[in-house]
Formats: structure tokens, C-alpha cells, sequence
């Protein structure tokens, strides 16, 4: 039988500061509060990435900005990785626990499509998990040549490759496939 993770990358405090707030930032939210309640009622495992930048840097450990975002905070029963590179297992104990928990089918969303998104959901490809890209549940910023909207469009095609992709509405974690 499939044992699913979801999990939330990076949707700290400091993505979602004013001025300079990270794409579509209060509905993102809002879909993530969303799928974790829909992942909780299913019985699968809540983990959350969270980046440890070096001191003066916006997601400075132990900072208010380094912080996951208070909309969807974590409960006792999940599990929260640290991490220090946009690859998600890299030198980070997210596999010892997955292991641990039998999962073999990680569901992703959260913050920077283009970077710990991305290069997570590759990662989890090559060490032969099963992926599903939650398409409607993680965001970017505007870069100079495109739009957050064209790289998350972008993302979504590419990583295609890699997961399976799928918007929030289409999710079944009960039967441990994403349609």
C-alpha cells in the first residue's frame, strides 16, 4: 500500500514580507491551509522544509522571518526539516524520515518554484519516490525577463517530466495517486 508525505518547502515569514510578497501570497496560503487539512483527514504525514540561511540573510536561522508562516503551522505530529541548499535532502535527515515512516509517494508545494521546488521535486524523482506537483500550491517572485505566473506555467510543464501534476481540487491522498 502507498504511503504518502506532503511537503510544505519554505512558506516562512520572509517570503511574505511587505513590498515585496512572494506571488499570489494570501491565496497560496489559503490553498496550503487547505491541502494540509485535506492531507491530515487522509492520514498522511505533514513534513516542513524549512531553509537555514547564514546570519544577516532574510531566512537567518532563528529569526521571526525564518519562522514558518503562522497561517499554516505545524502540529505536534509533523515533522520539520531543516535545510541549508534548495534540494530538500540534501544533507538533511528528510529521507531517514521518510523512511521511517514508509512513504513512498511525496506530494510537493510551497516556496521558490524555480529553486527549492523545483530542484526538490527532481531529487525525489531520481531516488524513486513517486512525486505529484501540486500545480496550484507553490510560488515564485517576478523575474526580469518573466513573470511569476509564466515560471510557475513553465514549471508545471517541465516537471511534468518528473511528477505527476495536478491542482488542489484534484488530490485523492486516500488512494495514494494524485487523480
Amino acid at each position: 500500500m502507498t504511503k504518502n508525505a506532503l511537503l510544505i518547502i519554505d512558506v516562512q515569514n520572509g517570503m511574505f514580507q511587505e513590498g515585496n510578497l512572494v506571488y499570489k501570497g494570501e491565496s497560496l496560503l489559503q490553498t496550503l491551509t487547505a491541502l494540509i487539512e485535506k492531507a491530515r483527514s487522509a492520514n498522511t504525514h505533514v513534513f516542513y522544509i524549512q531553509h537555514n540561511a547564514p546570519v544577516g540573510k532574510l531566512l537567518e536561522s532563528g529569526t521571526m522571518m525564518w519562522e514558518i508562516h503562522n497561517a499554516i503551522t505545524p502540529k505536534s505530529t509533523d515533522v520539520i526539516i531543516q535545510k541549508t541548499t534548495p534540494d530538500s535532502f540534501f544533507n538533511t535527515i528528510l529521507e531517514d524520515e521518510l523512511k521511517k515512516q514508509g512513504v513512498d509517494h511525496v506530494y510537493l508545494a510551497g516556496i521558490q518554484t524555480e529553486a527549492c521546488v523545483d530542484t526538490t521535486c527532481r531529487r525525489a524523482f531520481s531516488m524513486g519516490y513517486k512525486v505529484t506537483l501540486i500545480s496550484d500550491a507553490h510560488s515564485t517572485w517576478d523575474a526580469e525577463e518573466i513573470t511569476a505566473q509564466q515560471i510557475i506555467n513553465h514549471h508545471n510543464n517541465v516537471l511534468s517530466w518528473f511528477a505527476d501534476v495536478c491542482p488542489t481540487n484534484q488530490l485523492n491522498f486516500n488512494k495514494g495517486s494524485s487523480l
